[in-house]
């Protein structure tokens, strides 16, 4: 099953017999708050323009625990999300596609979170929106509930000491920006460094200019690359939870399963008692 679709993909099963549910979940990480300006507010967004027939869902209330010592966005309440998938209209026999302003990062954990509770048809608009060439509506959808019952599932999800571990045994790929994983700069956490062990593989370098990902055999270089080659159990981290769920999805386009640390770099260096390591070397 292919983990992505693209905008003239998504246009021809909408206009089909079996059109999927489409999620609208535009979020930013925005430092605006910082200097005295408005965050970005995706339901704003939504209500200027969205894909036809699109329900919006929010990162920060319903994929996302509230932040505290298990990170920024640790893992939402599993009866509170598939609440809030099934008003959205999520059911398990009906395809599901998500998208967001093009970054690519929300519509990946939204990918994430579904397929790790059971989901079995759920792609990323490749490009989000702005890839989208048809019109755009301001109508809010009549109300479908969905059937959705999320199962979380037995893999795929690492803790703190399972990130750990795997940073020794396979491989654990930093998805931060490389000056984050360096620790040159945080802008955000309370040090900076990465998981000892850690390798840096940053997600801006999975996509083209265009935003869309790079074709399947180039990610497949790429992460060979870096370590994951044949037999080698994968891992991914970033900030907290979002732009991981990025790699993970790049790395499901090459074929190769990984794990995601939802509790990322905000959860781990939350703790002065967790190892950091500076520099471009892993250890």
């Amino acid at each position: 099953m292919n983990v992505i679709i693209t905008a003239s993909e998504l246009a021809g099963e909408l206009a089909g017999a079996r059109p999927p549910v489409v999620l609208d979940v535009r979020w930013q990480l925005s430092l605006a708050k910082a200097a005295g300006e408005p965050p970005f507010d995706g339901r704003v967004a939504y209500g200027a323009g969205h894909v036809p027939g699109a329900v919006y869902v929010d990162l920060d209330r319903e994929l996302a625990g509230a932040p505290g010592e298990r990170g920024r966005h640790p893992l939402p309440d599993l009866a509170l999300f598939g609440s809030a998938m099934r008003r959205a209209g999520v059911s398990a026999g009906r395809p599901a596609v998500v998208y967001d302003g093009g970054q690519g990062w929300a519509a990946a954990r939204a990918w994430w979170l579904l397929r790790w509770t059971g989901h079995p048809d759920v792609r990323v608009l490749d490009g989000g929106l702005p890839s989208w060439r048809g019109d755009l509506s301001v109508d809010v959808p009549a109300r479908v509930e969905g059937d959705f019952e999320p199962v979380p599932g037995a893999t795929g999800l690492l803790d703190a000491d399972g990130a750990a571990a795997l940073a020794r045994s396979g491989v654990l790929f930093d998805a931060r920006a490389g000056e984050r994983y360096r620790g040159e700069v945080e802008p955000i956490d309370r040090v900076g460094g990465h998981i000892p062990g850690a390798v840096s593989a940053p997600t801006n370098e999975n996509v083209g200019a265009d935003g869309r990902f790079l074709p399947a055999a180039d990610l497949q270089d790429r992460f060979k690359a870096l370590g994951a080659t044949d037999g080698a159990e994968v891992g991914v981290y970033c900030g907290s939870g979002v732009s991981g769920a990025h790699e993970v999805l790049a790395l499901a386009v090459a074929g190769i399963p990984a794990a995601l640390y939802v509790g990322s770099w905000s959860e781990w260096s939350s703790d002065p008692d967790r190892p950091v390591a500076v520099g471009p070397d892993p250890r």
